[in-house]
């Protein structure tokens, strides 16, 4: 007969699940040969979690043995008769997306208890052997509940079983500001809200307003190297650093709309607007399960292969620069509509570029894993995204289809304007004054408002 207490510190009552699980002496002892944790024998899983990456961390497992036998040496032998053969699957079930309830979270544990469980509705991340460490980084999904249990497998019996699962939501309840309910800071959303109505002009609109289109590009490319920069350097709060990203990406964008006018660079704008493009296609790529290959863990990998992908798009669209822009003010554009959703509520689309941003931020976010769950939410943001994207690039080939591109260089525009009038003395515009006196006129205007009045009638002048 076993006897179990339970105790707590609150004094709300508590909610509690217990499932007793039986094993054979043919079953591995998850935690067994535990020399780092408190308990003798520890089958729980120790989690932390930070901005970056969440961490589960767990001891070895032990072969099994009957009752009132000593149990198998942990550290002798490296043969398949010690624990050293014994194999670890770790698994990952999500929770239902913005559902923070307790009567939720207690339903879905008791389906990551038991080994047939597991395994029929959690998703397996990685098998680790017993060389590796028992180590396990995700990338934070902060206010999406997960859930996270290991299976032990003994290969030469052909048994298993299961750790205690862990969880989290990698938010705070009982925090004041930017809790589990409501996550995103009013910086953020104003931000993103902004950038969200600009980014719906450009997905319509870019192509034919293309100097707003190269702001809405210089301010991409200028703030994101900006951010990653005053991240990694400074300690400053993030509304400082978003504020400061503001104006570094307005700065971008007006630099590369300045060099348009002036110099009339034509490759200097295509190529930013391609690398945008390629850069997403990349962070893409990387988004699907090609990202978690172990091969891409590491750093010098993944960043090379990054940037050939990021750098390919504009050598591919090099031959057709219309269609590249098209497709960059669709596509980008309507993304940042996700990413002002994900501002107001949950959705994994914003990880696209998140998890990139990350592993630019992080030193140790190369070994995370980055799954994220794909639920109801997700596919009504997909379909939203992939209809302003469409809408906006058909709208936009249809209508610029016969309209020239580039368009003309601004400052010859303005010099040749500017001789015409000076030339051609019919030309109405000619007889108007330059700016200066026109501003000089306008200001006298205004100071004759505010002079007295003269006093009206016949004044007789002094004879001397």
């Amino acid at each position: 007969m076993c006897t179990w207490y339970l105790e707590t510190v609150d004094a709300e009552p508590v909610q509690n699940v217990a499932i007793p699980l039986s094993y054979s002496e043919r079953d591995p002892i998850p935690g067994g040969c535990n020399l780092e944790f408190d308990l003798d024998i520890d089958p729980n899983l120790y989690l932390d979690y930070n901005f970056f990456e969440t961490t589960i961390k767990f001891a070895p497992a032990n072969l099994g043995y009957s009752r009132g036998a000593d149990p198998p040496p942990c550290d002798i032998g490296m043969g398949r008769d010690f624990r050293w053969r014994l194999q670890y699957d770790v698994y990952q079930y999500f929770l239902p997306e913005n559902d923070l309830t307790e009567d939720v979270l207690l339903q879905h544990l008791q389906k990551m208890a038991q080994v047939p469980q597991v395994k029929a509705n959690a998703v397996k991340v990685v098998t680790l052997t017993a060389n590796d460490k028992t180590v396990v980084s995700f990338s934070t999904l902060r206010g999406q509940g997960v859930i996270y249990n290991v299976i032990v497998w003994d290969p030469f019996l052909n048994t298993s079983a299961a750790y205690v699962p862990a969880h989290t939501y990698a938010c705070s309840f009982e925090a004041v500001d930017n809790n589990c309910a409501s996550l995103g800071r009013l910086s953020t959303k104003v931000f993103f809200t902004l950038f969200a109505l600009l980014g719906l002009f450009i997905c319509f609109f870019g192509h034919r307003f293309w100097k707003t289109e190269l702001f809405f590009i210089g301010f991409i490319f200028l703030g994101f190297f900006f951010y990653i920069l005053i991240t990694r350097l400074t300690s400053i709060k993030y509304d400082v650093r978003l504020l400061l990203t503001a104006i570094a990406g307005s700065i971008g964008g007006t630099f590369l709309v300045a060099a348009w006018w002036r110099f009339g660079i034509l490759t200097l704008c295509m190529l930013c607007i391609g690398l945008v493009l390629g850069f997403f296609v990349s962070t893409m790529t990387f988004f699907t399960p090609l990202g978690n290959l172990k091969v891409f863990h590491d750093d010098a990998v993944f960043w090379v292969i990054f940037s050939c992908i990021a750098i390919l798009i504009p050598v591919i669209f090099m031959g057709c620069l219309r269609i590249m822009n098209i497709l960059t003010c669709g596509v980008i554009g309507s993304y940042s509509v996700v990413l002002a959703i994900d501002s107001y509520m949950y959705t994994s689309l914003s990880y696209i570029t998140l998890n990139v941003l990350r592993r630019a931020l992080n030193m140790d976010f190369h070994r995370a894993f980055t799954n994220v769950p794909f639920q109801t939410n997700d596919f009504i943001v997909l379909a939203t995204w992939g209809m302003l994207a469409v809408s906006g690039i058909t709208l936009q080939i249809g209508r610029e289809r016969r309209q020239p591109f580039p368009p003309p260089h601004p400052y010859k525009l303005w010099k040749q304007e500017r001789e015409r009038r000076i030339t051609n003395i019919l030309d109405p515009s000619h007889h108007i004054p330059p700016l200066r006196e026109r501003l000089y006129g306008r200001l006298t205007q205004i100071k004759e408002l505010f002079q007295k009045e003269q006093l009206a009638g016949e004044r007789t002048p002094l004879l001397l």
